[in-house]
């Protein structure tokens, strides 16, 4: 399986158009309060590129009460990159994996955008299904894609240790809200169930909720609880890598339903790539 970035392969970094430096970098580092979006960049286009725009101008409001521009965040986007971001890294990358960071030292919004590799997942689908760990941990804030996760990190890390894939993070009596870094839904044969307890409404879990239902799988937001899974015959793992099935949750087995999981990764697969 794909494991989370690491800043050791970062490609580019630009603060606000410019190559980083210690005192820009400083202010980050001893900063935790901002936000942030992923995105995945093929052929210098974004699947859903609106939606990470109102996902960054809302939390710029919420967070530091100024709207953030989507022109400027294009425009830093495209300019690293083109740019070498002070690595030396030269020419065009068309297809990168992107973050969007927003701070807002002295009050205003101030962007970096990094720059990594792409994150490709195996074409199986047997060979994407995760294995996902409980851990009692409900996100503050979930709906903000905020910084400083360091439970998140945490549960992910124990959890891998313990040979899983993911941590599920659950509330009050067992009740799922979402993965360390990813987005949970259930298929109980009939409905997509995406669980209600607080969460992050990711981008593909936004993209496929709006178009499953043309595709013929009804979609719907409910409370889950681990107790009910046994009632359940396939689980779905979503974020900015893709659409992968679950093989495990706990001790509970589920098969790789290939139908079911062709079927979403069609619907994903056909959201069109916006230009940058």
């Amino acid at each position: 399986m794909t494991t989370p970035p690491t800043p050791t392969d970062v490609l580019r970094l630009e603060v606000d158009g410019l190559p980083g430096t210690v005192e820009s970098l400083r202010a980050r580092a001893l900063d935790s309060f901002g936000h942030f979006t992923a995105m995945q960049v093929r052929g210098g286009g974004v699947r859903g590129l609106d939606l990470h725009l109102r996902r960054l101008d809302a939390a710029t409001r919420e967070l530091f009460g100024q709207g953030l521009d989507g022109d400027r965040v294009r425009d830093l986007v495209r300019h690293a990159l083109i740019g070498d971001g002070g690595t030396g890294a030269t020419g065009v990358i068309a297809d990168a994996s992107v973050r969007v960071y927003v701070h807002a030292p002295g009050g205003t919004p101030s962007l970096m955008v990094t720059v990594r590799p792409p994150t490709e997942l195996p074409a199986a689908m047997a060979a994407r299904a995760r294995s996902l760990k409980s851990v009692p941990y409900v996100r503050p804030v979930a709906h903000v894609k905020h910084l400083g996760g360091f439970a998140q990190a945490y549960h992910g890390r124990e959890v891998r240790r313990a040979g899983y894939d993911e941590a599920l993070l659950t509330g009050p009596d067992g009740a799922i809200s979402e993965g360390a870094i990813t987005n949970v839904a259930f298929w109980d044969g009939h409905e997509v169930v995406w669980p209600d307890g607080p969460h992050l409404a990711g981008i593909t879990l936004q993209l496929l909720r709006a178009r499953l239902a043309d595709a013929g799988l009804p979609t719907r937001l409910g409370p889950v609880r681990l107790r009910d899974l046994p009632a359940y015959r396939a689980v779905l793992v979503v974020n900015s890598w893709g659409v992968s099935p679950g093989r495990r949750v706990d001790d509970l087995d589920f098969p790789v339903d290939e139908k079911l999981m062709t079927a979403v990764s069609e619907v994903y697969e056909a959201v069109p790539w916006d230009a940058l």
